[in-house]
């Protein structure tokens, strides 16, 4: 028989048993968790580790009724709003939380770590329910402060780096892979890549995966390697430098959607002969144009990040999950080998 005893509630830890725990002061707590850049590492590790053993989590409800603002809500933090990868991606997440009765909110970090973190704490404060990253930075150890305070973080297309956290990305090491097969395959030997920031592990995957089969072969690739081609401009002067060579590339890979965009404005203005090209990502023109792509599903990557949000919220105690989705070959004359 269950007795009033055994259906009694037991009541949430308090942000001052966080604090007594830690052996700091309320307000120092509340400094902590809120993400303030004066607290000490040590204090901030201890408050931390407090409110983890503890399982403390904000309570979202009571400052919701004060300041009138809505709890349902999952922020997105991307790197650039122009890009049309980002809204496909915002679109897919939408569609999956809104059965749940969740909005999203979107942000804009401008591929930049400090408005990154700023956004991330912003987010928070506004009591958004769970955080989905498409990271711009290369340690993730501050995201421990949103899920300390009870706020579920998942990273889409960039995988975590030094926080347990739900992940899910793209197979790009296979997508390099793809792309280097394809080409080899078609006769080339001459194969430049233009990616972005070298430090994206977008672009580190799929560089090695381009390493895995080009560098056991007789392709000269690796000084026709180009980095830090993060817009439009700077893939067009690396194009243009390349067109530029004594003896120019048959092919050129590149690295992302805007990258390519960039390339086939400098071969479209160039009166040098056009090299085959084959893109990462496939924007709707790259079908249009007949451009050889490697690309995975964004729709399903979104979805993806989505579900592993609500699942977080609704269980924090799972395990954490790192899926990665697989990449696919999409041929067209742009790398058909008649017309290198």
């Amino acid at each position: 028989m269950t007795t009033p005893e055994d259906q009694a509630v037991v009541p949430r830890p308090t942000l001052a048993q966080v604090a007594a725990r830690a052996g700091v002061s309320l307000k120092t707590a509340s400094r902590a968790l809120g993400g303030e850049s004066y607290v000490s590492e040590k204090t901030l590790a201890s408050v931390l580790a407090a409110a983890a053993e503890l399982d403390y989590q904000r309570n979202a409800a009571a400052s919701l009724l004060a300041s009138g603002r809505l709890a349902d809500s999952i922020g997105l933090i991307t790197g650039d709003f122009t890009n049309p990868f980002y809204s496909a991606l915002a679109q897919a997440i939408e569609d999956e939380i809104r059965p749940h009765g969740m909005h999203l909110s979107v942000a804009n970090s401008r591929e930049s770590a400090e408005q990154e973190q700023r956004v991330a704490h912003d987010l928070a404060d506004r009591q958004t329910k769970a955080v989905i990253t498409v990271s711009a930075t290369q340690d993730h150890a501050d995201y421990a402060q949103l899920q300390a305070r009870g706020i579920p973080v998942v990273f889409v297309d960039r995988p975590a780096e030094n926080v347990e956290a739900d992940s899910v990305v793209f197979d790009n090491r296979e997508g390099g892979r793809l792309a280097a097969r394809h080409l080899i395959d078609a006769g080339h030997r001459r194969i430049a890549f233009i990616g972005d920031y070298a430090w994206l592990p977008t672009y580190r995957e799929r560089l090695a995966g381009m390493g895995d089969v080009l560098d056991s072969t007789d392709a000269d690739w690796r000084d026709l390697l180009r980095t830090d081609a993060h817009d439009i401009a700077s893939s067009r002067a690396c194009m243009r430098d390349l067109l530029a060579l004594a003896d120019p590339p048959t092919a050129v890979v590149a690295g992302n959607n805007r990258i390519l965009l960039g390339v086939m404005e400098e071969i479209a203005e160039s009166s040098s002969p056009s090299p085959a090209v084959i893109g990462f990502d496939e924007p709707e023109w790259a079908q249009v144009l007949g451009i050889s792509a490697v690309t995975g599903d964004v729709e399903a990557l979104g979805r993806q990040a989505a579900r592993l949000a609500v699942a977080r919220l609704g269980d924090r105690t799972r395990s954490f999950e790192n899926v990665v989705l697989p990449m696919r070959l999409i041929a067209r004359r742009s790398t058909a080998s008649g017309e290198r």
